[in-house]
């Protein structure tokens, strides 16, 4: 099993790689455009679990934030072909450590199903009064 590295270094992500895993292995991202994954780099704190060996991201995650008070966690992706290695656990587990240092009063994610367990074991729990919580449904 190859060794792997968590780097929140915003000039290692790779944006074809991070395109190509979310494109092609997350629901949520089916159909996005190049150009909007790219402005969602740019616009984000961008977080990469990448291969010792050969420096390749085999995994991803943003955080859109103002850096002060919130911050909303998303695109969090690892390629199949090296899943069930606990890499998602220290995507997270990294991403939130360097959250954690903007001394945020709130991080909030939308979990899939499948990696709700890995949200509940880096402390996420449900929305207090959900029902507070609105939504505007965008253009795209």
């Amino acid at each position: 099993m190859p060794d792997y590295e968590f780097s929140a270094d915003p000039a290692r992500i790779d944006a074809g790689r991070v395109h190509h895993l979310l494109s092609e292995h997350a629901y949520w991202a089916a159909g996005r455009p190049r150009t909007v994954q790219d402005a969602a780099i740019a616009a984000s704190r961008n977080y990469g679990v990448y291969t010792a060996s050969t420096g390749e991201q085999v995994g991803y995650a943003r955080a859109v934030t103002d850096g002060v008070t919130f911050a909303w966690l998303a695109d969090v992706v690892v390629d199949p072909g090296h899943r069930g290695r606990g890499l998602g656990t220290r995507l997270i587990d990294g991403a939130l450590a360097d959250l954690d240092t903007l001394g945020l009063k709130r991080v909030l994610l939308k979990a899939s199903a499948e990696a709700r367990e890995v949200y509940l074991r880096a402390g996420f729990a449900r929305l207090d009064e959900p029902e507070a919580w609105l939504q505007r449904p965008g253009q795209r």
